[in-house]
């Protein structure tokens, strides 16, 4: 079927759906997208309404929650309520679905206290995807009807499979934050849900036997996109595809790499709240005491000469904090240097992480769980930012990094690839040197990038300054990738088959 026009005015009506959003509740860098992005958008003039589950944590933050209705939901206990207010003190509005039998609990989202996932989270996500259908067909007491549904990672993939087949319905555009994490269930799960028989098909929503939520998404969506334009190459390769880049590069016309940007109002060294000492690229000397307040928090002796390297990220294989450890004895071999990590995950790396603390007492210092205004001062105050991810469809940490004048030290992936310039003579000449990059995802490569580093520190001159200023000058807010999304939502309503009411 042929493309339709365009849209003769602006997409003003967009439903953006996703599992979780900064203020409300975040387990990543998907609540600072989900949290971010439709303030952007609504800067820019659109009318973004947020929806996404009614967790008791966000119910608890959302001051002006009130019923806006019911749902029948096919297969949900009990009736459906959306309660309606506004995202982190602006004007726009935010949907929860209010399932207390498949919501109301505390703590992460995903999974119970014994760190599994929640058994139910198919029928939970499920019925996020229906509430949210309804809602953007207009189907609801609210008077309003999307003309484009944003739809965010695997538990939001079966909303484009709900439209597919409605005459009229909205654009959908579905964003991949992450591959690994696919939503995948049994064929009994997926007959449980009562999903129609024929979406359990290679080019429906089923993946080697099981129920691919992803998948949905990826196949049905009028466009696709991920969080870089590296990531976007890497997942049609069979490395980070996850058995899925046979799709993705059937689908390559329809595939594009946004960079996600990060909020310059809460990410700003010259006005932030939680750090000592404001600072800006003009001011660079400021940084100084940020530097001194973090040694004190995390116990490491209180020295501006030394070179002190900061990390903070879950505690997982995928973030390479076991490379980091792998090259603490050589790190610690030089008499200049520190580390402070803030972060929580995997038990065994945490004990290895304590034990490096008391190995190097007053030069290793680390905090084990999430404090968000202390990973603003980690940001603040370190000289150089540790993030050797083995894989990174985006990250957000480097792009906090090159914004408050800490060098990041990066593997070459994803959008850390797109975002960190290395710092080779040629770069530095030209000014346009940002960081250092490294590859393949092993520890002798960080080491090599670690010590190009700490040579670069070493330089007389202004040369480090130079360095982490030309960073701090970088413009990777959400204005510019908003308006790139703006853009893509007029080529889905191109894509749609009918037109949007």
């Amino acid at each position: 079927m042929a493309p339709r026009p365009l849209l003769s005015r602006p997409i003003v009506k967009i439903l953006f759906a996703s599992s979780e959003a900064v203020p409300l509740i975040k387990t990543g860098g998907l609540g600072d997208v989900s949290g971010s992005l439709p303030l952007a958008l609504h800067r820019l003039g659109h009318d973004v309404r947020v929806v996404m589950p009614a967790y008791a944590d966000a119910i608890a933050r959302v001051s002006d929650a009130e019923p806006l209705g019911t749902f029948p939901i096919p297969r949900t206990p009990g009736p459906v309520r959306l309660l309606g207010g506004t995202l982190d003190d602006s004007t726009v509005p935010v949907y929860l679905v209010d399932a207390p039998g498949l919501f109301d609990r505390s703590g992460n989202p995903y999974v119970g206290p014994d760190g599994q996932d929640w058994p139910d989270n198919a029928l939970r996500f499920a019925t996020l995807c229906r509430v949210a259908s309804e809602i953007s067909l207009g189907r609801s007491d609210l008077g309003w009807r999307a003309d484009l549904v944003h739809a965010n990672d695997w538990q939001t993939g079966l909303i484009a499979p709900f439209l597919a087949d409605v005459a009229g319905r909205p654009a959908t555009l579905f964003t991949v934050h992450n591959l690994s994490y696919q939503g995948l269930f049994d064929r009994p799960t997926f007959d449980a849900l009562g999903l129609p028989a024929h979406w359990w098909a290679p080019t429906g929503v089923e993946f080697y036997g099981h129920l691919s939520f992803i998948k949905g998404g990826i196949g049905l969506s009028d466009i696709v996109t991920t969080v870089s334009p590296t990531y976007a190459a890497e997942i049609r390769q069979p490395g980070l595809g996850y058995g899925l880049q046979g799709l993705l590069s059937h689908r390559a016309d329809r595939l594009y790499g946004i960079l996600n940007g990060i909020d310059y109002d809460l990410w700003d060294p010259a006005a932030d709240p939680a750090i000592p000492q404001h600072f800006s690229a003009g001011t660079f000397h400021d940084k100084g005491p940020n530097k001194l307040r973090l040694q004190q928090v995390f116990g490491l002796e209180e020295r501006q000469d030394v070179v002190l390297f900061g990390h903070v990220g879950r505690l997982v294989e995928q973030k390479g904090i076991d490379l980091i450890l792998a090259v603490l004895p050589r790190l610690m071999a030089q008499s200049d240097t520190q580390l402070a990590i803030l972060g929580s995950g995997n038990a065994a790396l945490e004990e290895l992480i304590r034990a490096a603390t008391a190995r190097y007492p007053g030069r290793v210092g680390a905090r084990l769980g999430y404090d968000e205004p202390l990973s603003h001062l980690v940001e603040a105050g370190s000289d150089v930012f540790l993030m050797p991810s083995r894989f990174e469809p985006c990250g957000l940490n480097q792009l906090y990094s090159l914004r408050y004048g800490t060098v990041p030290v990066v593997h070459k992936t994803g959008g850390l690839a797109d975002t960190v310039v290395d710092a080779t003579p040629d770069t530095l000449a030209a000014g346009t040197a940002t960081g250092f990059t490294f590859s393949p995802a092993t520890a002798d490569a960080l080491w090599w990038a670690i010590a190009r580093a700490l040579e670069q520190w070493h330089q007389p001159g202004v040369g480090w300054q130079q360095l982490a200023v030309n960073g701090m000058r970088q413009d990777f807010s959400w204005a510019t990738s908003a308006r790139r999304y703006e853009e893509l939502y007029q080529v889905a309503v191109g894509h749609a088959p009918a037109a949007a009411a």
